[in-house]
């Protein structure tokens, strides 16, 4: 896989495939990085470089590392009251990326996607996710319904984010639920169709935000941010208080 963008390299270089890293080309410019220092990098022209990565969207440096390594879903499972993200159906580069991203900020300890019909650990989206696939388990699994059952019968709670009743529950406001104190699964939808009946019908309980303007729904990732962090801030009492 040849990986490009600053961010999604320098994360390479200090993540899960830094011992993968086999090969290093970096413009004049991007090669003077104090990141970079000590490294072996071949200068090359942006040109060369885009051709290498094939994206213009390279920032004057990529690098050739492993496959990713996607996580065991049985091993996030088994985590202390692990806070997990199940993505159903997802198939924009861009928002697994920024839901990866978001949810490595917010301590979540994984991503969940099912392996079909859905976008796969690409270089873009390392580079949507500037880098955090790196250090974020993500896991594939066979069957998306049935990993959330898995995941209830480990004890977790299952929330999936939805406009609209579905898989026999109504849903309820994104902050009426107690997150704390026991392990949580978030559950999104695809884009434009939103969450299948019977990943919805999976779920615990369904839970949605307020939507005050004129546009119908939130874009995934959008979503992603605010419910992630609602979580968070009940799992971790203060945490967006000043020290």
């Amino acid at each position: 896989m040849i990986l490009y963008g600053r961010n999604p390299v320098r994360e390479a270089l200090r993540g899960r495939r830094a011992d993968t890293v086999t090969d290093l080309w970096a413009s004049k410019g991007a090669a003077r990085e104090p990141w970079l220092a000590g490294l072996a990098v071949s200068v090359r022209g942006a040109s060369e470089i885009e051709q290498r990565c094939g994206s213009s969207a390279h920032q004057g440096v990529c690098t050739q590392v492993g496959p990713y390594p996607y996580a065991d879903e049985q091993a996030l499972l088994a985590g202390d009251a692990p806070l997990l993200v199940a993505l159903d159906q997802v198939q924009d580069p861009q928002n697994l990326g920024s839901i990866c991203r978001t949810a490595e900020c917010a301590g979540a300890a994984g991503v969940v996607i099912p392996e079909r019909r859905t976008v796969e650990v690409t270089p873009a989206v390392c580079k949507a996710s500037a880098g955090a696939v790196e250090h974020l388990p993500v896991a594939r699994v066979r069957n998306l319904a049935d990993f959330l059952a898995q995941a209830r019968e480990a004890g977790c709670w299952c929330y999936g984010a939805s406009a609209e009743d579905s898989g026999g529950h109504a849903v309820v406001p994104y902050d009426r639920p107690d997150y704390a104190g026991s392990g949580v699964v978030l559950v999104l939808g695809s884009e434009g169709r939103g969450l299948r009946p019977r990943v919805a019908k999976e779920c615990d309980q369904l839970i949605a935000l307020p939507l005050l303007g004129s546009i119908e729904s939130l874009g995934v990732s959008a979503a992603a941010g605010a419910l992630l962090y609602e979580i968070l801030q009940q799992r971790t009492p203060g945490v967006d208080k000043a020290s």
